[in-house]
């Protein structure tokens, strides 16, 4: 599988003099500090870590020492540092009993300032999907921030920016497919629908690339597959149902939808408002 590239438009997040003064990790700004004197950050949003990749990491920095500095911020209330990046490689070398850690002490207004540039260029540039959820991933780990944060400070619904960020979790073949805008964030969400069963992943974002399915036609996948319906089953149900819904569209000249339920289903026929209604009601009635 070769590596996703995210394209451009992530380059653009963050302004390049801020590159420099910020994100590069500069030998003459890394500090030796006491691991003593160094807190974790209780917002992180991450709550835990793999032992076994943690444990890993404590015998490779036992054998080569941290590599990569942590970065960390004075902490208000002390002379303490609080960790802003690097929680895991700070656990790690105390378990493999440094007493020091190589460390990069960033001002508030440092990371306020990256922060904000962030969140002005989500808002701002023309990002893929992909490029967005990567934008939230680092606000939500790089500066702890929660969902609920991040969606307030784009003013958009934290529904919205939840939904986003999972789009990281979609299988590799997805996020390429995504990102090479073979698929839309809709046909995204549908396969993210069934996470948990690859092999129906895989099927679902097959018959999208290959027969051109709609979103509309992914979800109704994404439902029988979910019903236990078998791959062929599953498929064969879209296509029936695809082909109902589209008569019915054509003939009725307005969106028709179908909704499973526990008990059966619904139809769904859509209608502009009253006066449109009647006129529905008067072609079902004459059968046309």
């Amino acid at each position: 599988m070769a590596k996703l590239s995210l394209g451009r438009g992530f380059d653009t997040l963050i302004p390049t003099e801020l590159d420099t003064a910020i994100l590069q990790e500069e030998g003459v700004r890394i500090h030796k500090l006491l691991i003593s004197e160094i807190v974790p950050n209780k917002a992180q949003p991450r709550r835990g870590f793999d032992k076994t990749e943690l444990s890993g990491l404590t015998a490779s920095i036992k054998k080569h020492g941290v590599l990569q500095p942590i970065i960390v911020v004075r902490h208000s209330k002390d002379d303490n540092y609080q960790i802003v990046a690097g929680e895991r490689r700070w656990l790690a070398a105390k378990a493999a009993g440094l007493k020091h850690i190589p460390s990069i002490v960033r001002s508030l207004q440092e990371l306020e300032q990256l922060e904000l540039a962030i969140i002005e260029n989500i808002q701002r540039v023309d990002l893929s999907p992909l490029e967005q959820a990567m934008a939230v991933y680092k606000l939500q780990h790089k500066f702890s921030l929660t969902l609920e944060a991040i969606a307030e400070k784009l003013g958009k619904a934290p529904s919205t920016i939840s939904n986003m960020a999972r789009l990281l979790e979609l299988p590799d073949d997805a996020r390429q497919a995504l990102q090479d805008r073979k698929i839309s964030e809709g046909h995204a969400r549908a396969v993210l629908a069934l996470r948990g069963k690859s092999n129906k992943q895989q099927e679902l974002l097959d018959c999208i690339l290959n027969n051109s399915w709609t979103v509309r036609q992914a979800e109704q996948f994404v439902v029988a597959a979910k019903a236990g319906a078998s791959l062929d089953q599953a498929k064969g149900r879209t296509k029936n149902e695809s082909e109902i819904t589209k008569s019915l569209s054509r003939k009725l000249n307005r969106d028709v939808k179908v909704r499973h339920t526990a008990k059966g289903g619904q139809l769904i026929i859509h209608f502009k408002n009253e006066k449109d209604l009647s006129k529905l009601a008067e072609q079902l009635a004459k059968g046309k």
